[in-house]
């Protein structure tokens, strides 16, 4: 199991091995890497100095600032915003989709766009969000994005509608999510040194129904990476981008 892959297409290529399913819960694309600033579309497109510095007020939670900047770069670049974002993702999309191993069951992160996967999402590849799915006589259920934030991502949404997702798929041995429940030990980023938004919803639906199992990824350094919320097992299957290592499940 993996999450957060941000274009480790080489390591997403032998994360299956040996499994009997590969399951990916989201964020394969690579806006910019916190980590090294060479990395990503924005500094393909403005360089690493621009790179450093929306970063620098980004982690200063300056959003306005980092939105400003990122207004000027844009205005300043020969080609137009959404085409330059597009053609970028799309030559992402097929570098990752194609590491899939067959099975894989993926799902969306918040800075993926849902609307381009089934172009690239080949036979053996299975795309769920608000669903269930049987794996290995377990039920699996998937809720894919993230709520709103200040960062303004591709694929965020309402609490409402990401609350309806998480009551569409009931009871699962399995509760497969991008982002955390809403439990401060799971969404406080500790480099970041910031909160992540959580979901309430999945909080409710995990003391609720009481999945075996809650995994998630989206908060790359978090406080606590497995903790329990009372019969369930809350596990963040960790930042793959970084350490180029699945998670593993089994029974």
């Amino acid at each position: 199991m993996v999450s957060d892959v941000h274009g480790n297409a080489k390591d997403l290529a032998t994360a299956g091995d040996g499994a009997d399913a590969l399951i990916c819960l989201g964020d394969l694309v690579l806006f910019l890497d916190y980590a090294d600033h060479s990395r990503g579309i924005f500094p393909d497109l403005f360089g690493v100095e621009n790179a450093d510095l929306i970063v620098e007020l980004r982690t200063a939670r300056r959003f306005e600032d980092a939105r400003e900047l990122g207004r000027r770069l844009w205005a300043e670049l020969a080609v137009d915003k959404a085409t330059a974002i597009e053609t970028a993702v799309r030559r992402q999309y097929a570098e990752m989709f194609a590491a899939f191993p067959t099975p894989t069951y993926a799902t969306y992160g918040n800075v993926d766009i849902p609307a381009l996967w089934p172009e690239y999402a080949r036979p053996g590849t299975t795309v769920l969000d608000g669903e269930r799915v049987e794996i290995g006589g377990r039920v699996f259920g998937f809720v894919g994005g993230g709520l709103r934030t200040p960062m303004r991502t591709p694929y965020e949404i309402s609490d409402e509608e990401y609350a309806a997702k998480v009551e569409a798929i009931g009871e699962v041995d399995v509760l497969c999510s991008h982002i955390p429940p809403d439990v401060p030990e799971l969404t406080y980023d500790t480099v970041a040194r910031r909160f992540e938004r959580g979901s309430r919803a999945l909080l409710d639906a995990v003391r609720r129904t009481r999945p075996r199992y809650a995994l998630f990824g989206h908060v790359h350094q978090p406080l606590a990476r497995r903790m329990r919320v009372g019969a369930t097992e809350c596990v963040n299957v960790g930042h793959f981008a970084a350490a180029g290592r699945p998670w593993s499940l089994s029974w």
